[in-house]
């Protein structure tokens, strides 16, 4: 069992900035991936950004070049870097954990972002 507590959302104007955290009560060295997907109202959860072991990292299509995704082991912890907003980044971000060895999957509760003027 992974639990995964998300935090940093709020809100933030067009053009600022916000980092999410996402703490695992896993140590995250056993942890085969892990990563951020937002669901906006209507939409498809979609795919954020995603850092697996080993050092890659995947970005979804809108986000590259304005968001960056990193661990940090020592504290179970993956950050979310999130510059250049747009309203259309406003959603719910949820942090994600698999587990290749299980094959499980797991969810934080999720954290709000608006980005508004």
């Amino acid at each position: 069992q992974v639990q995964l507590v998300e935090s940093g959302g709020g809100l933030v104007q067009p053009g600022g900035s916000l980092r999410l955290s996402c703490v695992s009560s896993r140590s995250t060295f056993s942890i085969s991936a892990m990563g951020w997907y937002r669901q906006a109202p209507g939409k498809e959860r979609e795919l954020v950004a995603r850092a697996i072991s080993g050092g890659t990292t995947n970005y979804g299509d809108s986000v590259k070049g304005r968001f960056t995704i990193f661990r940090d082991n020592a504290k179970n912890t993956v950050y979310l870097q999130m510059n250049s907003l747009k309203p259309e980044d406003t959603a719910v971000y949820y942090c994600n954990a698999f587990i290749r060895s299980t094959g499980l999957m797991y969810w934080g509760q999720g954290t709000q972002v608006t980005v508004s003027s």
